[in-house]
């Protein structure tokens, strides 16, 4: 799944103006596109639409076409296919949805708490800002479905099969994830605190910065999972395993994990053990009495030892230099990897902050049909900085990437004091 901060996208009439930001550079942490497309409709206030409230729609009850902003708080709506239907927004408080089919489906700003879900096809499904509090989605298929900033707070997830979905902020405290398969996911920044989840599978996963305090870890599999920033103290890694995990730190871990690699860090006792013991033993050529030992002479090999000791002198000068220059190299390239890492922080954060504000700016400028020049210019900002991170080969040429951002967020500024 493309690493990405979805903005998003409603539908609307042909020949409107269609401002999309392209593809981000591939990159550790992903800094990825933002876009905002203007239609002639502007997004609705949640439960506003068709009243629907305690209906039950399965025994093969039509629903109607237009569904945003519905409320169908209670409803019953197990089996029922919402293929590619705009339920942005809708209210759907512990409906019943068991079985159901929301491939494509849009529930972006939707409220499902409480809603069961239990193995509804999920597939591709947008969910954005969706609240899913409590919400139970046992054995729920949901291959790249996306819940970024979305509220799964003590949600149910047990066997869910979520590969390549993207959970990018959101919320999963207390969440019961075990035995889900979470393949490839984006879960950058995404909170598992307390979240139970025994046995998941999390090979590939991209969980730069997600906070896991006393999540359940047990036997969790993290194959080649990409954990840089990632907070596991008070987390249980009783034989979760790290194969190839990328920056693991284990510090505050309990429990003993396996197959660290032999770059993790931490100071827990469930560590790898490493030998300590070195062999600092020389010979000097001479016994421990101080005589000279058999088969060495005195003055007939002084001459020898000498240009061996010259010898080896220049030989440490060589080393000493190439271990100096050797050294700068290498300050230099960490230099520029932590200021590339911070850049590109300031960068994905910038989308963020784009697509925080895109709901607000649609309710606000949409059915103008016009641009707002400011929101015009942060995206633009938001895709040069992008591109000069990605071309970026050393410190100063970060600085481009910074003044992109700066004047990005200056932008955006005025556009959320204008609608305040």
């Amino acid at each position: 799944m493309r690493r990405s901060i979805p903005l998003a996208l409603v539908s609307g009439l042909a020949g409107l103006l269609v401002l999309t930001g392209p593809a981000g550079p591939a990159s550790a942490a992903g800094p990825s596109s933002a876009s905002v497309a203007l239609t002639a409709s502007a997004p609705c206030k949640p439960g506003s639409g068709p009243k629907l409230r305690g209906e039950d729609f399965t025994g093969g009850a039509a629903l109607p076409d237009d569904l945003r902003c519905a409320d169908l708080t209670n409803a019953k709506l197990d089996e029922v296919d919402f293929t590619q239907k705009d339920l942005s927004g809708a209210l759907l408080h512990n409906a019943s949805m068991k079985e159901a089919d929301f491939t494509q489906a849009k529930l972006e700003y939707a409220d499902l708490t409480g809603a069961d879900l239990s193995k509804a096809d999920l597939g591709q499904m947008h969910a954005k800002h969706a609240v899913l509090r409590d919400a139970v989605l046992t054995d729920a298929q949901g291959g790249q479905a996306e819940f970024p900033h979305a509220d799964l707070t003590g949600a149910i997830m047990a066997r869910a099969e979520l590969t390549q979905a993207d959970l990018t902020d959101a919320t999963l405290v207390d969440a019961d994830l075990n035995e889900a398969t979470l393949g490839q996911v984006e879960g950058r920044n995404a909170d598992f605190t307390r979240a139970k989840m025994r046995e998941v599978k999390l090979g590939q996963a991209k969980l730069q910065f997600a906070v896991f305090k006393g999540a359940n870890l047990t036997e969790a599999e993290f194959t080649q999972a990409e954990l840089r920033g990632a907070d596991l103290h008070g987390a249980t890694v009783q034989g979760a395993s790290f194969v190839q995990a990328d920056e693991v730190n284990l510090t505050g871990a309990l429990g003993e994990p396996k197959d660290v690699p032999d770059d993790a860090v931490g100071s827990t006792s469930d560590l790898p053990g490493t030998g300590t013991g070195t062999d600092t033993g020389t010979d000097t050529g001479t016994d421990v009495g101080g005589g000279v030992l058999p088969g060495t002479t005195g003055g007939r090999g002084g001459l020898g030892l000498v240009l061996v000791l010259l010898s080896g002198l220049g030989l440490s000068v060589t080393l000493i230099l190439w271990g100096l220059s050797y050294r700068r190299r290498v300050e230099r390239a960490a230099r520029f990897a932590a200021a590339r890492r911070t850049a590109e922080e300031d960068v994905i954060r910038l989308g963020e902050e784009i697509d925080a504000l895109d709901f607000d700016y649609k309710v606000n400028h949409m059915t103008t049909g016009s641009v707002d020049q400011d929101w015009r210019r942060a995206l633009d900002a938001y895709e040069a900085a992008k591109q000069a991170l990605n071309t970026a080969q050393d410190v100063p040429q970060l600085g481009g990437v910074a003044s992109a951002v700066y004047h990005g967020r200056d932008a955006l500024g005025r556009v959320r004091s204008r609608m305040g």
